[in-house]
């Protein structure tokens, strides 16, 4: 049994190590308590944009805790999050004109699906399924598990998911495949919602599909009368190459779900915004049309306060120049592996590069995952690959020679492992 009482996420405790205690972090980089130093090279799962400890966050924060803490946000408000609710409106795709806060990405995706539903009952309308994609992923709370893709990590949990209708993802070549399934999936009149993954299937694998598709997805589900929901929580604040993925498309989704960077990944807060439309199916004299959702951090000051500096970090620094200047880095390193017969499926969207290690026993178990992350954090890099998938997120402040310490030990992993070619 381990020394400590720590339960960690996605961790089978019989079989891993002990982890490395971090005890600073800032920029690209973690540090160890014995001195080691770490790149960053998956953003802390995907969370941290800027880099770790940026300085206007950190103030931002500081400074809110001198005036306030947790204030209940049914009956109360605060400025902090009015302000961040007045800039989210404006720098979203148009026509969402409402926020609702949450406190992660699985909890903005499970207020997006009671949005939807609660939608269509209080017009009256009986629609209750939602459409998704295979292989998705939205997060492990119930409803966000029942919406995501079904096997070994929600197993034990099956008897509480609910039914989805799943689409094909529109992989080369099967992109009609998956517009026409959400066409059927609406003919019946009872498509509540289309909830995707905007341009890349985040932990199903890091898989792309083009903006076209996006676009022709969500046509489909609004032709059948449904609404179309887009989880931007990992997707969102730069890491596709735009502020949010649906832009690429030129897409306003009814509904739309950020977190990861929303505070720049320095603190816990997500959103769910909607159009008017839809708060306006809950607004209503009869009070058992109420919204009814909460959490006991809704609209954290500090949170939000956090999630503030972050928008001025957009508006104030050059970020968008930085993550074309990353995406370009990251899209000319992958190349020198197209020709390499050790992997496949080489890709890149945006900020987010991965390649799959030719293998021949491939999955999320399968034992290579362990013995990659092992290789990487031998050498001081942080990568945490998706069974035999090798993918990097880093933080846009990484820098040309770190991207090339990341490559270099891509290309050195098949052999260092002992993997024939």
């Amino acid at each position: 049994m381990p020394a400590s009482p720590l339960w960690r996420p996605f961790t089978q405790h019989a079989v891993e190590p002990q982890p490395p205690k971090i005890v600073r972090a800032e920029g690209a980089w973690l540090e160890t308590d014995d001195g080691r130093r770490i790149l960053d090279a998956i953003s802390s799962w995907w969370v941290t944009t800027h880099g770790h400890r940026h300085p206007a966050i950190m103030t931002a924060i500081r400074e809110t805790t001198e005036s306030l803490d947790q204030i209940i946000f049914a009956g109360l408000t605060h400025e902090p999050a009015e302000a961040l609710a007045r800039a989210l409106v404006e720098l979203t795709p148009p026509g969402l004109e409402h926020v609702f806060f949450s406190d992660s990405g699985s909890t903005s995706v499970e207020v997006a699906l009671k949005m939807a539903l609660g939608f269509f009952r209080n017009r009256g309308e009986p629609r209750a399924k939602i459409a998704v994609m295979e292989g998705a992923y939205h997060g492990d709370t119930i409803g966000a598990m029942s919406v995501g893709a079904r096997g070994v990590f929600n197993a034990a949990y099956e008897p509480l998911l609910f039914e989805v209708e799943r689409i094909p993802f529109p992989a080369p070549g099967r992109e009609q495949a998956a517009i026409d399934a959400v066409e059927a999936a609406g003919r019946n009149g009872e498509l509540a919602a289309l909830l995707v993954e905007p341009l890349v299937l985040g932990a199903g694998g890091m898989l792309t599909y083009p903006p076209a598709v996006l676009g022709e997805l969500a046509r489909a589900a609004r032709a059948a009368g449904a609404l179309f929901i887009a989880d931007e929580v990992m997707t969102g604040w730069g890491r596709t190459g735009t502020l949010f993925a649906c832009e690429q498309a030129r897409l306003s989704p009814d509904i739309l779900c950020t977190s990861k960077g929303l505070t720049g990944g320095a603190i816990p807060l997500a959103a769910t915004l909607a159009t008017a439309e839809i708060f306006e199916a809950h607004w209503s004299e009869d009070r058992s049309k109420t919204f009814f959702h909460s959490s006991s951090f809704t609209a954290n000051p500090i949170a939000c306060a956090a999630a503030l500096a972050n928008v001025g970090v957009w508006r104030d620094e050059p970020v968008r120049a930085r993550v074309a200047a990353l995406a370009a880095a990251q899209a000319c390193r992958l190349a020198r592996f197209e020709a390499d017969a050790r992997f496949a499926n080489v890709r890149s969207c945006g900020t987010i590069a991965a390649l799959d290690l030719r293998v021949p026993d491939a999955g999320y178990l399968a034992e290579i995952g362990p013995k990659l992350r092992a290789f990487f954090l031998a050498r001081g890099l942080l990568v945490r690959p998706l069974g035999e998938i090798i993918y990097l997120m880093p933080p846009y402040c990484v820098t040309e020679a770190e991207l090339d310490s990341l490559y270099d030990a891509i290309a050195e992993a098949p052999d260092a492992l002992g993997l024939v070619r």
